[in-house]
């Protein structure tokens, strides 16, 4: 029998000293780039791991990451940990209820990006030879996954791109990710299932139809019924004054272990019921803010980085690197994804200026491809040169992403936001009486430009519209908005609070500035300009401070117009 003693503890705090160092450093100074933290947490694994210290140094590689298995276990455990817990946070990341508002739109995008990328790859990847297989005569199953794994769309990676061009709190950005948080879900469920039928060893129609019936049934019971009963519990603790954000925490990962557990238990893999729990959990209106920043930030400050660092100790990628391979999986996946998307969002009638932008935020494959990979490598449906290609993947499509994404926006015509202010939009003073009254005075404004509206109707659709997803930016800035029918040009209106107004910005900050947009329902290309290039003008401080420094309408008017003046530079 093997026991863990003293020397097992001293060397596992070494290593995940070591690790987590690398890891988060390198990690901080990519984000600073605009790169994903996880190319650096996978470089870190890579430098430290057979490709590089066990080629060069294999010694100290030995001595640092030696062949025990308790030693390797323990690593091992706080990296499946993290799968879990990552799982977990993505579930907490969805809003489901914004997404069945969406259902329509979002079911019809996220059905395009799950068949088309699965079409796109099937073919080539079953006439793969032999040698790239781990069972040659299971080619249907491996078939299936490879189809699969090229469905997956990174939401985290889209909602950086968009947020990085201020398109997140636009319509446009409001579609994708309620596509992507369904399209989260379909693959889950049938990667589940394959991953069941692999280790069951057949792929039998009764086992099919078990698995299949229990995966649908538990998440249509998790969504429908597990919802009501957790938002209870969840009231139930802030009711009684439990301690917060510990109560609630613990609830959350007992949900996770529980909902895993049953999921397992139903020949899918415990990952899938981690995800729901974070869905079902992350519904409840009484779950705290503070408990879903501490268990985001636990995941991605200690588990995540551990996790893909460990990738790189167990997988040489120089013996294992096959460029063709890498080349065709980079192919199929990012094409795939591309052209679902586009399909996808021809099919709802969105105009076709935003086809791009959507299909382009659907492209990166990021974690979760890398999360299900190794799942698959380690269940032996893959081969490790396999799964090299699909990291390659995961991580080209998620850096190439944003500067593809910005080249796409960059060129659509200039539009100057100016054009549509004048003098007698401008309110120099909001009073300190909540959004809802910034929006009525400012609906007011517009509503004198747009006679055929009523300002109560205007005023109505801009709350209803802050309903399903807030227009707060971050950094000071909200930007409500809305689509009339009837409007020829766009109307521009612009109020400065200089108390700060609560309007649940994502930073938690006070609001100051808020622009109302009014729009043709069929002026989308220029809507995105006008709020794209309003918050890239007032992300600089120095025009906050302009225009806070305005005292009267007219002031305000003339330091705006001169902001908002200029076009946006090519290629910004």
């Amino acid at each position: 029998m093997h026991y863990l003693d003293e020397s097992h503890i001293l060397l596992f705090l070494a290593q995940l000293f070591i690790l987590l160092l690398c890891a988060r450093g390198l990690g901080e100074l990519f984000r600073r780039w605009k790169q994903p933290a996880l190319t650096a947490e996978l470089l870190v694994g890579i430098v430290l791991g057979p490709t590089i210290l066990g080629r060069f140094w294999p010694g100290f590689h030995a001595a640092l990451f030696p062949a025990d298995a308790i030693q390797q276990g323990m690593l091992e455990t706080v990296a499946w940990l993290g799968v879990l817990f990552l799982l977990l946070d993505t579930g907490l990341e969805i809003d489901f209820s914004i997404a069945w508002r969406q259902r329509g739109s979002a079911l019809a995008i996220a059905l395009a990006d799950i068949v088309v990328p699965m079409a796109v790859a099937f073919v080539p990847v079953m006439f793969l030879p032999d040698a790239f297989l781990a069972h040659p005569e299971r080619r249907l199953l491996f078939g299936l996954f490879m189809a699969t794994v090229m469905t997956i769309s990174a939401m985290p990676v889209a909602a950086r791109g968009l947020h990085d061009l201020y398109l997140l709190r636009t319509d446009l950005g409001f579609l994708t990710l309620s596509a992507l948080a369904v399209n989260d879900v379909i693959w889950l469920v049938l990667f589940a299932i394959i991953l069941g039928l692999f280790t069951q060893g057949a792929v039998a129609p009764g086992p099919l139809l078990l698995i299949f019936a229990g995966t649908i049934g538990f998440a249509a019971v998790a969504l429908t019924l597990g919802r009501p009963f957790s938002a209870r519990v969840f009231d139930a603790l802030k009711a009684r004054d439990f301690p917060e954000p510990a109560s609630s925490l613990t609830v959350t990962l007992l949900l996770g272990l529980l909902f895993g557990a049953i999921t397992q238990k139903l020949g899918v893999h415990a990952l899938f019921g981690f995800f729901l729990a974070g869905i079902v959990a992350g519904e409840a209106k009484s779950l705290s803010e503070d408990t879903r920043r501490v268990i985001s930030q636990m995941v991605y400050a200690l588990f995540v980085p551990l996790f893909f660092a460990n990738i790189g100790l167990k997988i040489d990628f120089a013996a294992n690197f096959h460029a063709g391979l890498v080349a065709l999986i980079c192919a199929v996946g990012i094409s795939g994804r591309y052209l679902g998307a586009w399909l996808g969002v021809a099919l709802t009638h969105q105009p076709r200026v935003n086809r791009d932008l959507i299909a382009i935020a659907h492209t990166p494959g990021g974690m979760m491809e890398i999360v299900v990979a190794l799942l698959a490598l380690n269940a032996g449906l893959i081969t490790p040169t396999v799964f090299v290609a699909i990291v390659f993947s995961a991580v080209f499509s998620s850096v190439v992403m944003g500067p593809w994404l910005a080249q796409a926006l960059a060129r659509r015509r200039a539009v100057s936001p100016a054009r549509f202010l004048d003098e007698g939009s401008i309110v120099a003073q909001l009073p300190d009486e909540g959004r809802g009254e910034a929006i009525r005075l400012l609906a007011a404004k517009v509503a004198s430009r747009s006679s055929p509206v009523a300002a109560h109707r205007i005023e109505q659709l801009a709350l209803a519209r802050e309903r399903e997803f807030g227009t707060a930016l971050g950094h000071g800035i909200a930007i409500p908005h809305v689509r009339l029918e009837h409007l020829r040009d766009p109307i521009l209106a612009y109020g400065h609070s200089p108390e700060g107004l609560d309007w649940d910005a994502p930073d938690a900050a006070p609001v100051h500035h808020v622009f109302f947009l009014a729009s043709s329902a069929g002026a989308e290309d220029v809507h995105v300009q006008i709020l794209a290039q309003i918050a890239r003008a007032m992300a600089r401080p120095e025009n906050q401070q302009r225009l806070a420094d305005g005292h009267d309408p007219e002031a305000v008017y003339r330091s705006l117009a001169a902001i908002l003046e200029s076009p946006r530079p090519k290629g910004s």
